[in-house]
C-alpha cells in the first residue's frame, strides 16, 4: 500500500470504528494521535492494528504538525483524517489505484467532503462538496498556523480526486453548540488579531480550492457586522436551495450559517469594546 493514515482523536467513541474500517481498506500503516480521551475511544482503538500515541492538545494546527513531524510514518503518502470522517467506497477504490501515486509532478490531492448532519446527507446550500487537501507526499505537507479552520498546504502541484469522504457529525446538538461556541471564540480571536496586526491570509480567486474559499471569506468579512450572517443564511438556504434538505437542513443552516456566524460577530463586537485584547485569548 502507498498510504499511511493519521487520525486525531478525543472522546471519539461514536465514530472512530467507521473511520478506522474505511482507513484500513487503503492503508496498512495507521497512526492515532489521541488527546487523552476519557470515554471508550482507547478501548475501541486497541481492537484495531493501529499505532497509538497520546499528546496534549493545544489546537488542531499544532496537533496536526506534531503528527507530521514526529510519527514513524512508513509509506510515501500521508492521508489525514478527523475521527468522524470516513471514506466512501468510491474514494477507497480511487485510492487503491497505483497510478495516482506515480505522477511525479503531483505532491498533494484535494478530497471532496460531504456532510451528514442529524443522520442526513446535506446536499444543497453550496456546501456539497467542500474541498480539503488531506493527501500528500511525506515531507511535503504542513498545516497552517491558525486557531480555527486550518488547512493543509504542500510544496508542489496539486490535483483533485473524485471520490468523496463523509464528515459524519454524530454529536448531539448540545455538544455541537458547545463546540461551536469555542470555535466562534477562536475564529473571532483570529480575525481580531489579524486586523490589528495587519496580517493577511493567502487568498486568490483563481487559486487552489482553499485559496478560493479564503477569498470568499475575505469578501464576507468586508460586509457589515451583524448584517452578513443574515445575508449568508439567505444565500445558502434560499438561493442555493438549502431548504430542499428538509428539517435537518433547516436546523443545519440556521445554526451553521446564521447562529455561528452571528456569534462570531458578537464576540468581535465585544472585543472591540475592550481597551485591549483579552489576555486569556492572546494569540500564542
Amino acid at each position: 500500500m502507498y498510504i499511511s493514515v493519521v487520525i486525531l482523536t478525543y472522546n471519539s467513541e461514536k465514530t472512530i470504528s467507521s473511520t478506522l474500517q474505511s482507513a484500513l481498506a487503503v492503508s496498512d500503516d495507521i497512526h492515532i494521535v489521541d488527546s487523552y480521551s476519557t470515554d471508550n475511544t482507547l478501548k475501541i482503538l486497541n481492537a484495531y492494528p493501529v499505532h497509538i500515541i497520546q499528546h496534549p492538545f493545544e489546537n488542531y494546527a499544532k496537533q496536526r504538525n506534531y503528527a507530521i513531524e514526529n510519527l514513524p510514518i512508513k509509506n510515501n503518502w500521508e492521508l489525514h483524517l478527523d475521527a468522524d470522517e470516513k471514506l466512501t467506497p468510491g474514494l477507497i477504490q480511487e485510492l487503491k489505484d497505483p497510478t495516482l501515486f506515480n505522477q511525479e509532478q503531483i505532491d498533494g490531492y484535494y478530497l471532496p467532503r460531504i456532510v451528514r448532519f442529524l443522520g442526513k446527507i446535506i446536499k444543497h446550500g453550496g456546501i456539497s462538496p467542500t474541498w480539503h487537501l488531506r493527501l500528500f507526499r511525506r515531507g511535503k505537507g504542513h498545516c497552517e498556523d491558525r486557531l480555527y479552520d486550518q488547512h493543509f498546504y504542500v510544496r508542489g502541484q496539486t490535483a483533485k480526486l473524485s471520490g468523496t469522504m463523509i464528515d459524519d457529525i454524530q454529536m448531539d446538538l448540545t455538544e455541537w453548540i458547545q463546540r461551536h461556541n469555542r470555535w466562534a471564540s477562536l475564529e473571532a480571536q483570529e480575525i481580531y488579531y489579524n486586523l490589528n496586526n495587519g496580517k493577511n491570509i493567502k487568498a486568490k480567486w483563481q487559486g487552489n480550492p482553499v485559496e478560493q474559499k479564503k477569498a470568499l471569506k475575505q469578501l464576507y468579512y468586508k460586509l457589515p457586522l451583524f448584517i452578513r450572517p443574515f445575508l449568508l443564511f439567505g444565500y445558502r438556504y434560499f438561493i442555493k436551495l438549502g431548504f430542499l434538505d428538509g428539517f435537518e437542513g433547516l436546523i443545519f443552516y440556521v445554526l451553521q450559517t446564521f447562529w455561528f456566524r452571528f456569534l462570531i460577530d458578537a464576540k468581535l463586537w465585544e472585543y472591540s469594546k475592550k481597551e485591549k485584547f483579552p489576555n486569556h485569548l492572546v494569540k500564542q
